[in-house]
């Protein structure tokens, strides 16, 4: 792979993008964050060849790394500045809102649009935490549109594959969003809610395993994960209410003291996890 390409936002999976690029093809990075000494640190690091939106105009492709919210208003001051037929696409954990502000206002401007999700991500956040490892074996969820270009596509699997990705999952927008409710918000709304136990402070001595897997991703960037939650209030909910649902159950069999409905409630989890494992 051999390409100029911009990346817009170079915090965690930006500053991620740009480390494993270098490391791993010929492109030419040009690094753009509105936080000049995360720029700084991207070029001390060679993790970007350049940095500045001046240099916009030279990008085969752009890859917004930016939270939700500001995709749309960087595309909009900046589309006017790419080359036609350059290819954008964005890291956003949400795709339904993107694609559709996205896709339009990039058609209008002659230009691809892409709505891409690399399912990779850390605890931290910054330029600081960036690592060009992060997306090793991950997987790079495309949802492309009825009139996105097959050569798009191709390059984007290029790009995830370039930078470690074991598989592309192709799905749409709306696929995206219901099942990134499931495997990635609903963890971490299960996570904030569990550590909130009075018991939480006393942990220590008491915890292993199922205490960290549990509350690992309670380490939330609220400002973040507000607005991924609230743009995909619909499909969460539906899974938070499935969550009560299945706790309700499992507290009710306690309460009654009722072993056979209780080994009831917790083979069939256990069946569940086994089913979709093996």
């Amino acid at each position: 792979m051999e390409k100029t390409i911009a990346i817009a936002g170079l915090g965690l999976i930006g500053g991620s993008l740009a480390l494993a690029l270098k490391a791993n093809t010929a492109c030419t990075v040009i690094g753009v964050d509105r936080d000049g000494a995360a720029q700084s640190a991207a070029l001390a690091a060679g993790a970007v060849d350049a940095v500045g939106e001046e240099r916009l105009k030279e990008v085969d492709m752009l890859i917004l790394a930016l939270p939700p919210a500001a995709v749309e208003p960087f595309l909009r001051r900046y589309a006017s500045s790419l080359k036609p037929g350059t290819l954008v696409t964005d890291v956003c954990g949400v795709k339904r809102a993107v694609v559709a502000a996205c896709g339009p206002l990039c058609r209008k401007q002659g230009l691809v649009f892409l709505g891409g999700h690399p399912m990779a991500g850390k605890e931290t956040s910054g330029f600081e935490s960036a690592d060009a490892g992060l997306f090793r074996a991950a997987s790079y969820i495309l949802t492309p549109t009825p009139d996105t270009p097959d050569k798009a596509i191709e390059t984007m699997r290029e790009l995830a594959a370039a930078i470690g990705c074991a598989r592309v999952t192709i799905a749409t927008p709306e696929e995206h969003d219901r099942m990134i409710a499931f495997t990635s918000q609903l963890p971490h709304v299960l996570a904030g809610a569990y550590v909130k136990s009075p018991c939480c402070p006393k942990h220590a001595g008491f915890s292993a395993g199922s205490y960290r897997d549990v509350s690992r991703v309670a380490a939330v960037d609220e400002k973040l994960w507000t607005q991924l939650f609230l743009m995909n209030a619909d499909d969460l909910c539906l899974e938070i209410d499935t969550l009560m649902e299945n706790l309700r159950a499992c507290r009710d069999a306690v309460a009654a003291k009722d072993p056979v409905w209780l080994e009831t409630v917790l083979r069939e989890g256990r069946q569940r996890k086994e089913s979709v494992s093996g």
